[in-house]
């Protein structure tokens, strides 16, 4: 048996969760990220904490209370489910509706060279890889009554899908290196780091995309935190 790895956080040790392929994926600067913050904390779970006050001058949408339960009543996997029908349909804010959240910003970044955003041997594999188009994009999410995410997703493109299928491979190793996000200050959320411990990722076609979920402040629990990252994944363009 594998031994069990833990990381430190701000409130003491928790364990990292292997990932596909039986390694964990941890770094800071992940390739995509939920960061769930809440208005009347500062206090930070798993990147660093973002002071109560620059969230609810960033995120002033947030504390409406006008969010709307699309699935009233339902399970999480039924909500995961759910949510990854409209998110293969591109439909952002129907997605996040099914966990009871919706957007309230959203930042993204169209670029046609990717080794100036990689590190490690990501940035190794794309010296010999060719990448076709970078795609980063971040996404601001609330429930209405402070509790507050912002998503971020990458999308690598390739000439050719075992291209982007073996850089999956180098990418969910752990210390591989990876594609730094959209910096959180796109959002206007600067103070963010994150760890890399919620995390999805699949190959679209000749296309890599990367998803992950952090929590920084405020609550959402760990399987809502993986939910996230499963289906914000199925976005087919940002």
């Amino acid at each position: 048996m594998a031994k069990q790895e833990f990381r430190q956080g701000p409130n003491g040790p928790y364990p990292i969760t292997p990932r596909k392929g039986g390694g964990a994926k941890l770094f800071v600067g992940a390739v995509a990220v939920v960061a769930v913050v809440g208005v009347g904390s500062a206090a930070g779970l798993g990147g660093a904490g973002i002071e109560a006050g620059t969230v609810a001058e960033a995120l002033p949408g947030n504390v409406s209370g006008d969010v709307v339960d699309s699935l009233p009543g339902r399970s999480l996997k039924t909500r995961t489910s759910e949510a990854r029908k409209s998110a293969e349909r591109g439909r952002k804010r129907e997605t996040f509706g099914r966990f009871k959240l919706k957007q309230l910003k959203h930042a993204v970044r169209h670029e046609a060279e990717c080794l100036a955003a990689a590190t490690g041997r990501v940035r190794d594999y794309l010296a010999r890889h060719r990448c076709t188009a970078l795609d980063r994009a971040l996404y601001a999410i609330g429930d209405g009554h402070g509790n507050a995410a912002a998503i971020s997703v990458v999308r690598v493109g390739f000439p050719k899908k075992s291209d982007a299928t073996g850089c999956e491979k180098v990418e969910e190793v752990q210390g591989s290196g990876d594609l730094r996000p959209l910096g959180a200050a796109a959002l206007g959320l600067a103070g963010f780091s994150f760890s890399g411990h919620h995390y999805d990722s699949r190959i679209d076609k000749r296309t890599l995309v990367v998803a992950e979920a952090e929590t920084v402040a405020g609550h959402l629990d760990a399987g809502t935190l993986d939910a996230l990252a499963e289906v914000s994944v199925w976005f087919p363009r940002l």
